[in-house]
């Protein structure tokens, strides 16, 4: 068998069994994702006292199991297809715009490293701005456009790369939201209500504006995934990456709005 692609077979197996573990981890973890955030979010407020100290801690840590590992693992998953498609493999040509020679760390280092300062200036620009959510939004898609400029730009990435590095920024953002943020604040959660007692009003706000906001994120990520894939090349056939990545957000963000919408009118029995 012939295959296209790389010039080592083994590569082109490991790409396809990490493409399908991403996907699938991925399917895993953003279904909890809109489950926590268009079911049980309708649900839970309709519990009263006793029934959510019997349900919540048997429900949510087996939800939560589930739902963090999913995360890591779509993370991880995902970085290795970068460093395969794009850092390592197909001579450069995905990477680098015209430039077929392989790519080195001076390409793809202050790229790769951008998505950990991302998250960081994302976390910071929240936490400062946590009562002034449409400000922070503002800034937060600024800073958006002004990575995929830096990719575009500064470092020659190509449409393809650019997209899919700005998809790596939201994931990264969203992965460490789960692990550093939601995780922890629903740990402290838990067991309050286990225990009988309020949870911190701190925890429960942390908890639900990052959930809402890997929601928001969850649906630019995705398009720009199959963007990327797309035979027809439909994402890429645009001229303006900025304009192109404004576009995909703020598309993606008026769905995300409508299904939230949806979601809070979907009655039980």
């Amino acid at each position: 068998m012939e295959f296209i692609g790389s010039a080592h077979p083994w590569q082109d197996y490991f790409e396809f069994a990490d493409r399908w573990l991403h996907f699938g981890a991925g399917v895993l973890w953003i279904g909890l994702l809109y489950f926590f955030n268009w079911v049980n979010s309708a649900f839970a407020p309709t519990m009263d006292a006793d029934t959510k100290r019997k349900v919540i801690p048997e429900l949510m840590p087996r939800c939560l199991f589930w739902f963090r590992w999913g995360a890591a693992w779509t993370w991880i998953t995902g970085v290795l297809l970068l460093f395969l498609v794009y850092y390592h493999g197909h001579d450069g040509a995905y990477l680098l715009e015209g430039q077929q020679a392989k790519p080195t760390p001076s390409d793809w280092g202050p790229a790769f490293a951008g998505l950990f300062v991302g998250f960081l200036l994302y976390d910071i620009l929240f936490k400062a701005m946590a009562k002034q959510q449409i400000p922070a939004i503002v800034v937060g898609v600024a800073l958006t456009l002004g990575f995929a400029w830096y990719l575009d730009g500064s470092l020659g990435f190509s449409k393809r790369a650019t997209y899919i590095h700005v998809a790596g920024l939201f994931g990264t953002c969203m992965a460490a939201n789960v692990w550093m943020r939601i995780w922890p604040a629903q740990q402290r959660i838990i067991t309050a209500i286990k225990n009988g007692d309020a949870p911190d009003g701190g925890d429960v706000a942390m908890a639900g504006s990052r959930s809402k906001h890997n929601t928001y994120l969850s649906a630019a990520l995705l398009l720009f995934m199959v963007g990327v894939g797309d035979q027809s090349g439909l994402l890429l056939s645009f001229g303006n990456v900025i304009v192109t990545v404004l576009g995909v957000m703020l598309i993606s963000f008026a769905i995300i709005k409508i299904l939230y919408t949806k979601a809070a009118k979907v009655p039980g029995f």
